[in-house]
């Protein structure tokens, strides 16, 4: 199977540069030098006497052979390179071309890790690129993407290798969070290929979301889209993955009843605030909402649905109030600013925050001083966070009358109702089970690509060179119709002649063709025709960095 044109160009060239820098060092005892990263090892040779060292590395013998020689010592520059050249080729390429790359996640989310530790690794919408560039600048990633929510931070890759894939990213994961990679082991969940489509199917369709059916996961998957475009590393298998994700979470809300009275993590953050209070208070509890986007007005709207009439509203800007309190007839919104966040706060006996900043609005000294709420209310201050990272610290829940609710804490409310859960859930099965055959169709099709470009553009240069040599005999004043003529006659030609090759490389689904079947034939059609494999272009590229580091 063909290697990836990516890895031919940017791994390789980050490979090669590492050796060809170590390459003035003596060869005497010298180690292959991507070992660390590649973990090669030699096919077995039992006719020569090579060295294994303890760390697993391979040790070349061109020493010991050229102390053998005496006078006539080989070049070792040159043994060197011809050792990295053939490692590569029976390692590397080869590994490389018997497999195609992987789809992976790495995720960590509401079912598998703490809040406290996905705000550290959560990423913010306008940090979308410069992630994807440097997980697609890791050795082994091809293509990225990064799906993060309050409830999930989930890093979607194609990489050339499972293992060493994930390992670098949860090694970058690591490094971006500060969450120790032996924490994040403890936390992630891992799915390949299959499972990790049919995963992204389901979260597009809110199956995996904590509330069943929640629209608002849709919009985020749409966003990570939009956030990729034009991006280098959100390549043709992941932005295909995520868009066809789309399509799925628009299937499933149009023929199922998924989403029927199905909640919102923000209406579910009302709900959970309206358990907690006294029945008797459930009109007359003063109500802040701290911040006015699209969850914030969610909780609004619920609020409303809950028979509020009256609750501050506290934002950067009074735009987004005006425009809910204009939608929101006969309810009165007050708006405050962000500056009388904690005037407000003292008049309140609920507080719901929903907004994006990166560190806490309230920690335990903005709290302890606030006033107590009346006993009518519980005697308790309830906070109420949707928010990731989290708005309210956790050392307010230390100060004695007040309660902090986050994202987590929504599985109370959720717990309600499982068997009509499971039973939406099925219906939604049925759908991803037949939108994964055609996505993993669609990704087998793409195996066969390369093999259809060059088949044609060999074609082409044949049909070129023959049009030339027609059309240099019929003289030089040869009317544009009949030229026209001429090379519309040796189009036509060409593309019936490859019509039926082509036919035999596509495995699109719809034709009972499997992927074994087709490759059969890009295989057949690579050898009679003489095409140029991709291997070979990079073994051209590995030995040109070779010679060039040893001019």
């Amino acid at each position: 199977m063909a290697i990836s044109s990516t890895f031919s160009a940017a791994k390789l060239d980050s490979l090669l540069m590492n050796y060809c820098s170590s390459s003035s060092a003596s060869f005497s005892g010298a180690y292959f030098p991507y070992q660390q990263q590649m973990k090669v090892f030699p096919r077995p040779n039992h006719g020569n006497k090579g060295m294994v060292s303890r760390n697993g590395g391979v040790r070349c013998e061109a020493a010991e052979f050229n102390a053998a020689l005496g006078p006539q010592k080989i070049d070792l520059s040159k043994a060197s390179a011809l050792s990295a050249l053939q490692q590569l080729k029976t390692s590397a390429a080869d590994r490389y071309t018997k497999e195609r790359s992987s789809i992976v996640v790495i995720g960590l989310s509401v079912h598998t890790a703490p809040v406290e530790m996905r705000e550290k690794l959560a990423i913010p919408e306008a940090e979308m690129p410069r992630a994807i560039g440097e997980l697609c600048g890791l050795n082994h990633i091809e293509e990225a993407a990064v799906l993060s929510t309050c409830n999930r931070m989930e890093i979607y890759v194609v990489a050339l290798s499972q293992h060493r894939g994930v390992k670098e990213v949860t090694e970058w994961m690591s490094k971006t969070s500060g969450i120790p990679v032996s924490e994040i082991c403890e936390h992630r969940f891992l799915l390949y290929n299959k499972d990790a489509t049919q995963h992204l199917f389901e979260v597009s369709a809110g199956l995996d979301s904590l509330v069943l059916g929640e629209g608002q996961i849709l919009a985020q998957v749409r966003q990570v889209v939009k956030a990729g475009e034009g991006v280098l590393g959100f390549g043709r298998n992941i932005s295909g993955l995520f868009k066809h994700a789309i399509t799925v979470g628009k299937r499933v809300r149009t023929e199922t009843n998924i989403a029927a009275g199905a909640v919102s993590v923000s209406s579910a953050a009302v709900e959970l605030a309206f358990m907690k209070l006294p029945e008797s208070s459930h009109t007359t509890a003063r109500m802040l909402v701290v911040g006015a986007g699209k969850m914030g007005k969610l909780v609004i709207k619920h609020l409303v649905a809950k028979g509020c009439t009256k609750m501050v509203v506290v934002n950067r800007s009074e735009e987004k109030v005006a425009a809910i309190r204009e939608e929101m007839k006969g309810v009165e919104i007050i708006y405050r600013p962000f500056t009388d966040m904690l005037a407000c706060s003292a008049e309140a006996d609920v507080i719901f925050t929903s907004t994006a900043s990166e560190t806490p609005l309230f920690l335990k000294e903005h709290v302890k001083d606030l006033p107590p709420v009346s006993s009518e209310v519980g005697g308790l201050r309830l906070f109420t966070d949707i928010s990731v990272p989290r708005n309210v610290g956790s050392c307010v829940t230390d100060v004695e009358g007040a309660r902090v609710y986050n994202v987590d804490d929504l599985k109370e409310v959720v717990a309600a109702n499982k068997e009509d859960r499971l039973r939406k859930a099925m219906e939604a099965q049925a759908i991803i089970t037949e939108e994964l055959k055609q996505f993993e169709a669609w990704r087998d099709s793409l195996e066969t690509v390369p093999t259809i470009k060059k088949l044609r553009a060999y074609a082409d240069r044949i049909r070129l060179a023959e049009l030339e040599k027609c059309l240099s005999k019929m003289g030089e004043d040869i009317p544009k119709k009949t030229r026209k003529a001429v090379d519309d006659l040796s189009r036509g030609i060409v593309n019936k002649l490859l019509h039926g090759p082509m036919q035999h490389l596509r495995c699109d689904g719809n034709d009972g063709r499997t992927l074994n079947e087709a490759l059969e034939n890009m295989n057949a059609l690579n050898r009679m025709f003489g095409l140029e494999s991709d291997l070979s272009l990079v073994e051209q590229k590995i030995r040109a960095k070779v010679e060039q580091s040893q001019k």
